[in-house]
């Protein structure tokens, strides 16, 4: 049996998300918390230490690479977890998420010496509605990588142009790393008023750093619409990241170090501590 996905979507747009009381419990109940924590985009905190790593290229990042295997070492038992709250249900009806462009994930690759191939070692999944990207849950199998992975996601937000990362309940790692908790009804009060944008393959890249008016991200959903919605992707930094050339860096305000060769982890540090 697999949650209605239409369902699914709406009570996430409501603020409602689902959640099993075991991996092997077949049931599947509804959480609408009295609290919610949220990371603001422009509050992520980066030690010294894991901006070092992020420039340092140590692991190879992704988007959408292997959502399945992602949300499958989510829901599964581990050393730190004798259980988790993603279940068969709610993992089937990510899986099919996933596949229509909702679900997204980000995965952390480092390369195993036996095999020559790279092994999946940290990421996270979560869902996108209108410009709330909703953060389901992450893993690490190497130190830092499910940090390395929440700052990726972080810097893909920012230039994809999404408000709002949702977190769903406090944790002292999430607080370390600049998550906030509000109240339900202030976060309702947000996603109302985000959940309306549209997601486009198309959207333009925004600078993280290049500090504009109300209209701030506005694309046209109809030509010449004045009312029309905000509009957002979740891929826009994959084209950032492919044109890592001297007009892409002068647009986004990337500046090497002295000496330095441009590479995926140093745009990525430079995007994290600029500000809209």
């Amino acid at each position: 049996m697999t949650i209605d996905l239409d369902l699914l979507i709406k009570a996430y747009a409501s603020g409602i998300f689902p959640m099993a009381d075991a991996r092997d419990d077949p049931e599947t109940f509804w959480v609408e918390p009295k609290s919610r924590a949220v990371i603001p985009l422009d509050n992520f905190r980066m030690s010294r230490s894991l901006r070092k790593t992020i420039r340092s290229d140590r692991f190879r990042v992704t988007a959408d690479t292997d959502f399945p295997q992602v949300i499958a070492i989510c829901a599964a038992q581990a050393g730190d977890r004798k259980d988790t709250w993603i279940n068969a249900e709610i993992e089937e009806a990510f899986n099919q998420l996933h596949l229509l462009g909702y679900a997204h994930s980000i995965e952390c690759w480092l390369p195993d010496e036996e095999s020559g191939q790279d092994i999946l070692v940290g990421g996270l999944y979560g869902l996108a509605i209108g410009g709330a990207f909703c953060g389901e849950s992450m893993f690490s199998r190497a130190r830092d990588a499910s940090k390395v992975a929440l700052a990726w996601l972080v810097a893909r937000l920012k230039v994809g142009g999404f408000p709002l990362l949702d977190c769903q309940f406090m944790t002292d790692h999430l607080a370390s790393l600049g998550a906030i908790e509000i109240s339900q009804q202030a976060y309702l009060e947000e996603l109302t008023r985000v959940r309306g944008y549209v997601s486009s393959s198309l959207s333009p890249i925004r600078s993280p750093i290049r500090s504009s008016g109300a209209g701030a991200g506005l694309a046209a959903g109809a030509e010449g619409a004045a009312d029309a919605p905000a509009s957002v992707s979740f891929g826009a930094l994959d084209a950032l990241l492919a044109g890592l050339d001297e007009d892409v860096r002068g647009a986004v305000g990337f500046a090497e170090s002295s000496g330095g060769s441009s590479s995926p982890g140093k745009l990525i540090a430079q995007l994290l501590t600029q500000t809209s």
